[in-house]
């Protein structure tokens, strides 16, 4: 019952996604736009890790766009709460923990997609890893884009205003961004922002799929990595469920 009420639910959500070409190619016009004109100013530069200065960007362009999009994807429950969407769902025989899956895997299903268009381009600008790193890092951001949305999710339950919304995700989600090393290693900066991003999960994930890209696979940040996000994603995914059943979603 459950795995099929979230395939209805994830089917109606990705035929949306799929007749918004324009809105899939534009969200990853960020990372797109760091990798043609910041990725070229790293090049030769040392940046205290194994491998090319690609190899350390792209993973971080890759968790930035999961950072990013999930993070603002409870802007659509918000758009549907006004238009009744959400009312007329909680009436139906859907389960509630469908409804947040179903949205939350199509998130996951187009991050991936533009996941696959950032590597296609960072191969171009001259990104040699092998495929299964660039696979382990597809992964990471789904995991990512899962957590992160089902609390996007559940956030957008509680606020259920744009103007208390998005404030909010961007007070969360740019201090994330900066203390997790996404852009660059947190090991190039001072002892003490070293040891403070270590209370950000995403400098887990991002350690690791920097060592997925140069082929190491066996290592304790890929070990950390895969904890962090799985454990991250269970409490997420929790708490979303929860949120959309009191919330009566």
């Amino acid at each position: 019952m459950l795995l099929h009420d979230t395939g209805l639910v994830y089917g109606r959500y990705l035929r949306q996604s799929l007749r918004s070409r324009f809105a899939l190619l534009f969200g990853v016009l960020m990372p797109l736009l760091y990798l043609l004109f910041f990725g070229p100013l790293l090049t030769d530069l040392p940046l205290g890790g194994r491998g090319s200065s690609w190899q350390v960007l792209v993973p971080g362009l890759l968790l930035q766009l999961g950072l990013f999009g999930a993070s603002f994807a409870g802007f659509s429950i918000i758009i549907e709460n006004g238009q009744g969407v959400v009312e007329r769902m909680r009436v139906t025989p859907v389960s509630r923990l469908a409804l947040l899956l179903g949205r939350v895997l199509r998130d996951a299903t187009v991050f991936a997609f533009q996941a696959v268009l950032l590597v296609l381009a960072a191969l171009v600008m001259g990104l040699r890893a092998p495929l299964p790193g660039v696979l382990i890092g597809f992964a990471f951001v789904a995991l990512l884009t899962v957590s992160l949305a089902s609390l996007s999710y559940a956030l957008a339950m509680k606020v259920r205003t744009p103007q208390e919304f998005g404030p909010t995700i961007n007070a969360l989600t740019m201090p994330s961004m900066l203390l997790s090393g996404l852009m660059l290693p947190m090991t190039l900066g001072p002892a003490w922002l070293d040891v403070l991003s270590h209370l950000m999960p995403f400098r887990y994930l991002v350690d690791a799929v920097r060592d997925a890209y140069v082929g190491s696979y066996a290592t304790a940040h890929m070990l950390y990595g895969v904890l962090v996000a799985l454990a991250f994603t269970a409490l997420a995914v929790t708490v979303g469920t929860r949120v959309f059943r009191t919330a009566g979603a």
